[in-house]
């Protein structure tokens, strides 16, 4: 009987214990997951969505603009006659800045990552632009289903693969540019996503509505920082 009792609270014990480790480890791994993923797609055509006309946001179900569905734009030439074209983000500030070798082509606020899904700091290339695209994704009172999200300039670097979902694009479900908001992304308001998608490369095909880079189309460099 006396080993019977002492036995007993050693199980109980071991079995909380391995209960608590096991805690960790799915929570470790659902973070993980959350923060491994950013504002990603299934679709690359660029092809707008004529039949989605509702967006859900943080709870919040909407219709999406019409105005997002404006004509086509045309590539942006080039300011400086030397120097390479970069986009600057500063996180501190909530500011990017796009150059043209040394001149500014424009400045903007922007919304980066909320602090549980922070935007990659380090030197990027843009490796595919879409014309739109339906984000979804988020859980719980941060889920969202975004169809036509429009001037996405995806991008990436040997730290950071291009499946974890982070770029620059417009944003039609919020105005508070200049504080953090997104999951990752860069939010940008969309006229400055505009002209950001025709003055960036890789150059966008006549008639095409997305573009992958390559060796002699390469991505403009994304530098983000503190």
């Amino acid at each position: 009987m006396r080993k019977r009792k002492l036995v007993t609270p050693f199980l109980i014990l071991l079995l909380s214990t391995a209960l608590f480790l096991i805690s960790i480890v799915i929570g470790s791994s659902r973070k993980t997951a959350r923060e491994s993923l950013a504002c990603t797609t299934q679709n690359y055509t660029g092809a707008f969505e004529s039949t989605a006309d509702l967006a859900y946001f943080e709870g919040r179900r909407f219709g999406v603009p019409s105005e997002i569905a404006a004509k086509e734009g045309r590539p942006v030439l080039g300011v400086s006659a030397d120097g390479e074209r970069y986009i600057e983000v500063d996180l501190s500030e909530q500011k990017l800045k796009a150059w043209d070798g040394g001149n500014l082509f424009l400045e903007s606020p922007v919304s980066s990552g909320l602090p549980w899904w922070p935007t990659p700091q380090g030197e990027f290339r843009i490796w595919v632009k879409l014309r739109y695209t339906r984000m979804e994704g988020g859980e719980g009172r941060y889920y969202y289903n975004l169809p036509n999200v429009p001037f996405v300039m995806y991008f990436s670097n040997d730290s950071v693969p291009n499946w974890r979902g982070y770029g620059l694009h417009g944003a039609y479900w919020h105005n508070a540019f200049g504080t953090q908001r997104s999951h990752g992304c860069v939010n940008l308001p969309i006229p400055i996503s505009e002209k950001l998608y025709y003055w960036t490369t890789p150059t966008l095909p006549e008639g095409k509505s997305s573009v992958y880079a390559s060796e002699d189309n390469p991505g403009t460099r994304i530098i983000i920082h503190e």
